[in-house]
């Protein structure tokens, strides 16, 4: 790979992962392709050296551009996506046209010029599990998605599927559970509520704090994409974890803890419709067939590194952090509420 085409290269997981291949692979070039929404900022970007990395602010759905674009790149890697859950919970449409609408055109790029294509998916198209099943998703478990958003991730992977065995297009996907790092936009999860202790305010937690996710960091993240897309097999699957179960609770304890604050110093808030309670991915495949394991292990270190992060960088965030905080109350109607018993 001498030159790749990073779409939504200006988002949290695809600004890292651009960051995470200038380090590591200097003689790569990376035209990032990005469109801007409120989760894209260019300033995810600064300090990248201009001669390694171009940004082209633009739409995946724009057939035109694809076409000038896609022909330069030896690969494409797929990071464009509308994401939150809670939003495509409020207003489904823009989901619709980034992860099914968007996949489609870059698909039908790939096969016009014969690009190789790299699509990032997540853990949630697999749905969830109950809190005391034992196992963990594989890449052979079914699709189950449960939200308007993981049900157009899932419509992406089919379409991937589809190109691949239709028109033999040189594609992968990978599946990846909850990621966690600088850079992230201040309506997730992690951010957020780091965010609300930096502002003097109180963080808030969904419905019992019960609900499990599968927790990666996002360097392990861009690694373990770079491994699929220059060594992976066409036409397969990879999930990509870090065995990183914990629950929203714990996880908001740790944070807690972490900054000095005491542990029940948060609000309840009433859940989320249709929230999901457990995500665990099986990586095994990924690690058998690939060698790649994670190195940020320590979650404790992880945490405290990403909080130092947002401590050090509140030019980045605090900019959109009340327009955030008012959207999300107008989204999903928090009200502050006691936990379940259950």
């Amino acid at each position: 790979m001498q030159h790749i085409l990073v779409t939504g290269g200006c988002g949290f997981m695809g600004s890292n992962f651009v960051r995470w291949v200038v380090r590591e692979h200097p003689d790569v070039r990376v035209t990032v392709l990005d469109v801007l929404t409120y989760a894209g900022n260019p300033a995810n970007l600064v300090g990248l050296p201009a001669d390694r990395v171009t940004l082209v602010v633009g739409d995946i759905c724009d057939a035109g551009l694809l076409g000038r674009l896609v022909p330069e790149c030896d690969a494409v890697v797929n990071f464009a996506a509308e994401t939150h859950v809670d939003r495509s919970i409020a207003d489904p449409e823009p989901f619709l046209r980034a992860n099914v609408e968007g996949v489609m055109r870059l698909l039908e790029a790939c096969r016009a010029h014969d690009v190789r294509f790299h699509h990032v998916s997540t853990d949630e198209v697999y749905g969830d599990l109950a809190l005391d099943d034992p196992s963990r998703l594989t890449e052979d478990s079914p699709y189950r998605p449960s939200s308007p958003y993981s049900s157009t991730k899932a419509a992406g992977d089919m379409l991937v599927r589809a190109w691949v065995h239709t028109y033999g297009v040189r594609a992968t996907i990978s599946n990846c559970s909850n990621n966690y790092g600088p850079y992230q936009h201040v309506e997730k999860f992690i951010p957020r509520q780091i965010t609300n202790i930096l502002c003097g305010e109180r963080p808030k937690l969904y419905g019992d704090g019960r609900n499990v996710r599968d927790w990666i960091h996002v360097d392990d993240h861009s690694s373990a994409v770079w491994e699929i897309l220059t060594r992976g097999r066409i036409g397969e699957t990879y999930l990509i974890g870090a065995d990183g179960e914990r629950s929203n609770i714990d996880v908001l304890h740790a944070i807690l803890e972490a900054m000095g604050r005491d542990a029940d110093d948060f609000d309840w808030v009433r859940d989320r419709p249709g929230h999901d309670r457990r995500y665990a991915i099986d990586p095994t495949k990924l690690r058998r067939e690939l060698g790649w394991r994670p190195q940020h292990t320590d979650f404790a270190a992880g945490l405290r590194e990403t909080i130092a992060w947002y401590e050090n960088h509140r030019d980045w965030w605090e900019p959109t952090k009340c327009a955030t905080e008012e959207k999300y109350c107008q989204m999903v109607q928090e009200h502050t509420v006691m936990p379940r018993k259950n």
